[in-house]
């Protein structure tokens, strides 16, 4: 599942020196041009290692419980309207397969997730970390954005791209022997609300697998509103506000 509807995407490429002044880097001696790039690569390295820490020490705000219990308690409303219509059961991994767009609110409910897993299953854990490493390792080449740090890239034109990135790709959280999700109470909002009727920029939608047989009528009468008063938008302005880190990201950059 995409999430197109998402807050816009900020482009957050690692910052370079640019040639001015008709300054040609190929008239440096050959040692001179190696440590031209050798410099620039500590940079970039610098700067993903400077916005991984970022992540790792930030801290969700106060409003983000209510948040969760909000949205969590829409979804079990709108699978007692379903009931049988919703097929979502544990083992289900349809939802799971494909990247999707975050914000930085599930970001650091990804990495609070992990940090709390490390201390009571540490084996889980770095299985999800092995996982998530070879993903993003896999993903890098194509990846539509800034592939160190891991934030996709703001614009219309970034959108296609996008929609035609990664759509094979497991999450790395999925266990693949189980079916599970390994850091379900920290899962993303877009897989809390995966499954029943949801609105989005194209009307209402449903996941394909469930509401075989169910007329219009009935799908619209089981739709899921996640977040009537929109508290997820003032608690992610917040948060970027106190964190600097902006923009959406993917999963396995989270949790690697």
């Amino acid at each position: 599942m995409r999430s197109g509807d998402r807050p816009g995407l900020q482009n957050r490429r690692a910052a370079g020196f640019p040639v001015t002044g008709g300054f040609d880097p190929h008239s440096l001696p050959p040692h001179r041009t190696v440590c031209s790039r050798l410099s620039n690569e500590r940079l970039r390295r610098a700067g993903a290692m400077q916005y991984a820490f970022g992540m790792s020490s930030r801290r969700l705000p106060a409003g983000d419980r209510e948040l969760i219990q909000i949205v969590d308690a829409a979804l079990a409303d709108a699978s007692r309207r379903a009931g049988e219509w919703l097929a979502c059961r544990p083992g289900c991994t349809q939802c799971c397969v494909g990247v999707f767009a975050i914000h930085q609110l599930d970001a650091v409910r990804l990495q609070q997730g992990m940090a709390s897993l490390e201390k009571a299953d540490p084996q889980r854990a770095r299985r999800i970390r092995e996982r998530a490493r070879a993903s993003v390792e896999r993903m890098s080449a194509e990846f539509p954005g800034n592939a160190e740090t891991g934030v996709l890239d703001e614009g219309p034109e970034s959108e296609p791209r996008f929609e035609e990135f990664a759509n094979d790709e497991p999450c790395p959280v999925l266990d693949p022997d189980t079916g599970l999700c390994d850091l379900y109470q920290a899962r993303p909002m877009t897989c809390r609300t995966f499954g029943p009727p949801v609105q989005s920029d194209g009307g209402l939608g449903v996941c394909e697998l469930c509401f075989h047989g169910a007329t219009d009528e009935q799908i619209a009468a089981c739709e899921m509103v996640a977040d009537p008063e929109d508290l997820e938008s003032k608690l992610l302005a917040k948060l970027e506000k106190a964190g600097g880190v902006r923009g959406r990201t993917v999963v396995a950059f989270c949790v690697k």
